[in-house]
């Protein structure tokens, strides 16, 4: 589901953000300090904004430095050092505690609310973290594991949709999402599982 979404956008979206990148390249700026700034931004907005219940204005935040993940990959592309390594460690490390960070600034909310979408929100945000580590398992055993119903782009538009709704008064949208999420999140990891399954059966 993601490769199809990812698949069909990529190249206009390279194309249309390239002018930009070699911009912020010419600037002395690097693809590891995007990373960082998104990353950082993130958290900062996810767990400011979310645990007051400000989840308009979180949504629109988070999202503005999620979107700073778009640029680094291909900044890394056009740089004179090309990827490296600890580049690719550092964005992965970074989307991973984004991600957490805008489940756990909702949680905390729930939590000081009583709610018990609590609960639900927590298998989303456990489920969510084992889908990338479980193919990260994988691939240091020499197994791939690409795929899955949803990916981390899905996860992100789901949890930051059914946010940003909320925000907006529309009623149960949240509920609706977070279990939409958690359910999602857990029939990936599963799938997954499954996947490094099969190739060990096979290997």
């Amino acid at each position: 589901m993601s490769a199809m979404l990812q698949g069909s956008l990529r190249k206009p979206i390279t194309r249309l953000i390239t002018p930009l990148c070699r911009a912020l390249l010419g600037l002395g700026i690097s693809a590891n300090m995007v990373s960082a700034t998104g990353g950082i931004g993130t958290v900062v907005s996810a767990l400011f904004f979310f645990p007051r219940g400000d989840f308009l204005a979180g949504t629109l935040v988070s999202l503005f430095f999620i979107l700073f993940d778009v640029l680094d990959g291909t900044m890394a592309r056009l740089s004179e050092s090309g990827t490296s390594s600890w580049g690719a460690l550092l964005d992965s490390t970074l989307d991973r505690i984004s991600d957490a960070s805008i489940l756990a600034g909702v949680l905390l909310y729930l939590i000081n609310s009583y709610d018990r979408l609590t609960n639900v929100v927590i298998i989303a945000l456990v489920a969510g973290g084992l889908v990338s580590y479980i193919k990260a398992r994988a691939e240091s055993l020499d197994i791939e594991c690409n795929g899955g119903f949803a990916e981390r782009t899905e996860r992100l538009i789901i949890a930051l949709i059914s946010i940003g709704f909320n925000g907006l008064g529309v009623p149960y949208i949240l509920a609706v999402g977070m279990w939409i999420l958690a359910l999602a999140s857990v029939y990936t990891m599963v799938e997954r599982l499954l996947i490094v399954y099969r190739a060990t059966r096979t290997a």
